[in-house]
C-alpha cells in the first residue's frame, strides 16, 4: 500500500512514530494509502530545520523571493491536470472543481509575486528638526499552517505563499484525509528555487497540532477548520504567545427579495449549495425567500433544478459533484437529515440512500432539500457541511436581515435583488464578514482579504491580501537624527515635535 511521508528539509522523510491514518478513495470506499502521523519530537526536528533555513531566506532580497513565486506558479500551472486529478482522488470533488481549488490558491501566489512593492515601508522626512522617521516590515521567523480537507490546494497556498514571500519559513500540517497534494506542492516549491527547509510538510493529528501550538520557535499559526477546534487553536496558541488567525465554520444565507431574478438566483443557489457536495465553508446551505409568493416560486424552481443534478465519480466530466470525503462524514450528514425530520422541518428531497452503480461503496450523498425550517432548529443553528439546502421563510426584509445577523456564525451571506438601495442597506447593516450582492459565494479576490465574524473566525487579522502580509510580519519604526557637531544637553522628558 502507498505510504505518504513527511517532506522536511527538501526531502521525503519517513515518519518514526509507528502511527498512521487511512487515506480513502471516496469514490470506491477503499483505503488507497496510509499517512504517517508525527510525534512532537518529529515536529520539533522540522521546526529546528525551518528556523535555520529562515535566516538565509529572510536575508534574500524580496525580488529574488518573488522570482521563486513566479516560477512556482508556472510549475503548478503546467501540471494542473495532474494535480487536480490527484486532489480529486483523495477528496472526492470533481476534477473541474479541483482545478478551481488550485487556481484560487495560485491567485494568492500571484499576489505574493508583488511582494517587493507590498513590503515597502513608510518614510517621513523632517518629522522634527533634522529628524526622519521610517518604518519597515520584517518577517516573524517560523510560521505554521493547519489546513482542512476541503481545500487541500487553495488554503495551503493562501498561507505559505504570503508567509514565505515576506521572508518566513513555514511548517504546513495538512489534513490527514487528503495529504498528498500538499506534499506535491512543497516538492514543486523546491523545484521553483526555494531553499531546502523553507517549506516543510508534517502530517499528523492532535499530537502534531498541540506541538505546533506550544512550540516556542513558531511565532504565528494560521488555521482553517471547525469552530470548536478554531477556538481551541486560538486560545492555546495565544496563551503561548503566538499570533493566531483561526477560521471556523459557517452557515451562510442567501436572501431572495421579491424582485430578484429567480431563474438566475436558483442556478446560483444550486451551485453554491450542492457544489463540492456542500463541503465548503463558503457554501450557501440556507436560502431565505422574502414573502410567501417568492418562497413558493423559489421552491418549485429549486426542485426543477435538483432534478437535473448529476452526482458521479470525481473523474466524470458530466458530474456536478462527487462523493463526500469519508464514510464517517457521510453518516454525519445523514444523521443531520434525520434530525431535521425529527425537528419538524419538511423534507422535500431526501438524499439518503443514494447509490451509484458500480460504486455502491462510495461515500455518496444525494442532494437534499428542506422547507419550513425554523431558526430555533438545531439543524439550522449548526453547520451540516454536506449537500443539504434549507429554506427558511421570512415575511419582511427586516426579518431576513436578522436571520444571518443573529446567527452564531458570520462567514458569508448573499442577497439577490434588482434594488440597489436595498442591497446597499443590507450590505451595510448585516452582521457578517463577507457579503455577496447577486454573487452566491462571495470569496474575495486575492488582493482583498478573507475572513468571517462571530464564531466563524478567531483573531483580529484576516487571510491573504494586505491583511495576510500584516499577519506574517512585524513593524519596526526608526527615528533617526544625524547632528553636526555638539548636541544639546540630554533630555529627561519625552521628546516631542513641538
Amino acid at each position: 500500500m502507498r505510504q505518504i511521508d513527511h517532506f522536511v528539509d527538501g526531502n521525503s522523510l519517513v515518519g518514526a512514530s509507528g502511527r498512521f491514518g487511512d487515506v480513502f478513495n471516496p469514490n470506491t470506499g477503499e483505503v488507497q494509502a496510509r499517512v504517517g502521523l508525527a510525534t512532537a519530537a518529529e515536529l520539533d526536528a522540522a521546526v529546528q530545520i525551518a528556523a535555520k533555513a529562515q535566516i538565509g531566506w529572510a536575508a534574500t532580497n524580496p525580488q529574488r523571493r518573488a522570482r521563486v513565486m513566479f516560477e512556482f506558479k508556472r510549475l503548478v500551472e503546467a501540471r494542473m491536470d495532474e494535480l487536480a486529478e490527484l486532489l480529486s482522488s483523495e477528496h472526492g470533488k470533481v476534477v473541474a472543481d479541483s482545478k478551481g481549488d488550485i487556481q484560487r490558491g495560485l491567485e494568492v501566489i500571484e499576489f505574493a509575486c508583488g511582494i517587493p512593492h507590498i513590503l515597502k515601508g513608510e518614510y517621513t522626512e523632517g518629522a522634527g528638526p533634522g529628524i526622519d522617521v521610517y518604518s519597515m516590515r520584517q518577517p516573524l521567523g517560523v510560521c505554521a499552517g493547519i489546513t482542512p480537507f476541503n481545500f487541500p490546494g487553495m488554503i495551503p497556498m493562501w498561507m505559505f505563499g504570503i508567509s514565505i514571500a515576506v521572508g518566513n519559513s513555514f511548517i504546513l500540517k495538512p489534513s490527514e484525509r487528503d495529504p498528498t497534494l500538499p506534499v506535491r506542492l512543497a516538492e514543486l516549491f523546491m523545484e521553483a528555487g526555494a531553499p531546502a527547509g523553507v517549506l516543510n510538510v508534517v502530517h499528523g493529528d492532535k499530537v502534531a497540532v498541540d506541538a505546533i501550538l506550544t512550540h516556542p520557535l513558531i511565532r504565528a499559526v494560521s488555521f482553517v477548520g471547525s469552530s470548536d477546534i478554531a477556538s481551541y487553536v486560538y486560545s492555546v496558541g495565544a496563551a503561548h504567545g503566538k499570533r493566531v488567525q483561526a477560521m471556523g465554520g459557517a452557515k451562510n444565507h442567501g436572501i431572495i427579495l421579491p424582485d430578484a431574478d429567480l431563474d438566475q438566483a436558483v442556478k446560483d443557489l444550486i451551485g453554491a449549495a450542492y457544489g463540492s457536495a456542500g463541503e465548503r465553508c463558503m457554501a450557501l446551505p440556507v436560502v431565505v425567500p422574502v414573502g410567501a409568493k417568492t418562497a413558493d416560486a423559489l421552491r418549485e424552481k429549486i426542485l426543477a433544478e435538483i432534478d437535473t443534478l448529476k452526482v458521479g465519480i470525481s473523474t466524470d466530466p458530466a458530474a456536478q459533484y462527487g462523493p463526500v470525503v469519508t464514510a464517517a462524514h457521510k453518516q454525519k450528514i445523514e444523521n443531520y437529515i434525520q434530525m431535521g425530520v425529527d425537528e419538524g422541518a419538511e423534507l422535500v428531497v431526501d438524499g439518503r440512500g443514494f447509490s451509484l452503480q458500480g460504486y455502491e461503496n462510495g461515500f455518496f450523498v444525494g442532494p437534499s432539500l428542506f422547507d419550513q425550517v425554523k431558526p430555533e432548529m438545531k439543524t439550522y443553528q449548526e453547520e451540516i457541511f454536506g449537500p443539504v439546502l434549507q429554506i427558511v421563510r421570512a415575511e419582511t426584509f427586516e426579518e431576513a436581515l436578522r436571520l444571518p445577523s443573529e446567527h452564531p456564525y458570520g462567514n458569508g451571506v448573499a442577497i439577490f435583488t434588482r434594488n440597489g438601495r436595498a442591497a446597499r442597506e443590507f450590505a451595510s447593516r448585516v452582521n457578517v464578514g463577507m457579503v455577496g450582492i447577486n454573487v452566491p459565494i462571495p470569496v474575495p479576490v486575492a488582493y482583498h482579504t478573507f475572513g468571517g465574524w462571530k464564531r466563524s473566525a478567531f483573531g483580529d487579522t484576516n487571510q491573504h491580501g494586505v491583511e495576510g502580509v500584516k499577519f506574517y510580519t512585524k513593524v519596526k519604526t526608526i527615528t533617526a537624527r544625524w547632528p553636526e557637531g555638539a548636541t544639546e544637553d540630554s533630555a529627561f522628558v519625552i521628546p516631542t515635535m513641538k
